[in-house]
């Protein structure tokens, strides 16, 4: 089985960028945010706090976390229930900040990333992929973009979608979570060693998902 991993800050396209590549390629996509997203969001809905570090432990232990394809999308599950359409609020977004730095949240997902890395090519997107989760994938790119472009994007997406928002406000809250996920304890993002560094401000969504494309097949011969 052939990997690909992609790390970077947030708001810097990989979810799409990784999507695209993964349609282009014939590979499967494993969004690892979004399996993060589905534990924050259990933990607001259960009314337990980032801060309390036990209480999240012992929830681990009750949530169930998997993933189905269909039609070629993936969609997460909590427990039996379809959660994609509730898990990209700022609400979530932080509190995923938050919770990703406990060693039991990471070991609760682990296994099951690596599962599937072990039975089907994929390319897998998130924070720690090359460095700590598909430490042997054959290709690793580091995916970024500058705050100011990140917020605009994040900024444009929220309109799309009705929501209110603030575009500067939305700075500060990507500014505030690149801080807490490069500088985390367990897991921090950073770029592997052997990763491409891939700046996305000045691409178009197309050109930068020809750009990883270029990187698997320079990699792969």
């Amino acid at each position: 089985m052939y990997n690909i991993a992609i790390d970077g800050p947030a708001g810097a396209g990989k979810s799409t960028i990784a999507r695209m590549a993964a349609e282009k390629l014939g590979f499967i996509y494993v969004d690892t945010g979004a399996m993060y997203r589905a534990m924050a969001l259990y933990f607001i809905r259960n009314g337990i706090s980032s801060s309390d570090e036990e209480a999240i432990e012992a929830a681990c232990k009750d949530i169930n976390i998997s993933i189905e394809y269909q039609d070629g999308e993936q969609v997460v599950l909590l427990g039996s229930e379809n959660v994609n359409a509730f898990i990209r609020t700022e609400e979530v977004s932080m509190m995923t900040s938050d919770i990703s730095k406990y060693a039991a949240v990471r070991e609760k997902l682990l296994d099951v990333q690596r599962n599937l890395a072990r039975t089907k090519d994929v390319i897998m997107d998130g924070r720690d992929i090359g460095t700590c989760v598909l430490p042997d994938a054959g290709t690793k790119i580091y995916l970024t973009a500058s705050a100011s472009e990140r917020a605009r994007r994040r900024y444009k997406e929220l309109e799309a979608k009705g929501v209110p928002c603030d575009l500067e406000k939305t700075k500060q809250d990507i500014i505030l979570r690149d801080e807490q996920d490069m500088n985390r304890e367990i897991s921090p993002l950073r770029q592997a060693e052997d990763a491409v560094l891939l700046d996305s401000s000045d691409l178009s969504i197309e050109e930068a998902v020809s750009a990883v494309i270029d990187i698997y097949n320079k990699k792969r011969g």
